[in-house]
């Protein structure tokens, strides 16, 4: 399911997946709750009425994570010597 689906519904819960939440805390099973483009909420068997659901059973969701992977070449362009 594409971003695009999220943004046409109002809310996408992933129900039953692995949480790892970049804490350090221990890893566990919960559901997420997305909302436009927000996690809304993080826990045991969230609501999903007037929801889409998605099963992620054994799969890892990390909420919250930005991808930082970058590869920063303006160096290159200021100075190409």
């Amino acid at each position: 399911m594409s971003i695009d689906n999220v943004r046409r519904h109002r809310a996408l819960v992933l129900k039953g997946g692995t949480v790892v939440d970049g804490t350090g805390a221990a890893r566990f099973v919960a559901d997420v709750r997305i909302e436009g483009e927000r996690i809304a909420a993080v826990g045991a068997h969230l609501e999903t009425q007037d929801s889409d659901v998605l099963g992620v059973a054994g799969k890892i969701v990390a909420p919250g994570f930005i991808d930082v992977h970058t590869h920063d070449d303006q160096i290159l362009l200021a100075a190409p010597q």
